[in-house]
């Protein structure tokens, strides 16, 4: 074949390809798909929210100092504080009653994190792991 043929040839492919990715300009009309809705932030049949979030306030004081979720719900702690602070599960220094909630963590200021998932129906303490003893800097979160 020539050059020209081939051309000619591999044009021709291009347009079906084409056509057929489009559609091949069939005229029946398509129902549109409905927006999809979010799943109510509730779990566990208890009406408890899965999310909370719980802020160090610029004077430095977490807000709400306790929350409660659904087990299987995270907690979000925000630091609007203009100093670091580092969120930890009680006791301290073991940080080992609640161990999802260390990987909120280390805070800057402005910055947030989210625990883990806490998946056990009990309560769990937290604080400052650098001021463990500032009761503006310690609460609870109730899974049930």
């Amino acid at each position: 074949m020539t050059r020209s043929v081939w051309m000619a040839v591999g044009a021709a492919a291009i347009v079906a390809v084409t056509a057929a990715a489009c559609g091949g300009g069939s005229s029946s009309p398509t129902t549109p798909t409905p927006p999809t809705t979010a799943p109510p932030a509730t779990g566990g049949g208890g009406g408890n929210p899965l999310t909370a979030t719980i802020t160090i306030g610029s004077n430095g004081t977490v807000s709400p100092s306790s929350v409660t979720i659904a087990p299987g719900g995270r907690v979000t702690f925000v630091n609007s504080h203009n100093q670091p602070h580092d969120m930890s599960s009680d006791p301290h220094p073991e940080h080992t009653q609640c161990p999802e909630i260390n990987l909120a963590g280390f805070l800057t200021p402005g910055q947030s994190r989210t625990t883990g998932n806490l998946n056990t129906v009990r309560t769990c303490g937290f604080h400052d792991h650098n001021l463990p003893d500032n009761t503006n800097l310690q609460g609870r979160i109730i899974i049930q």
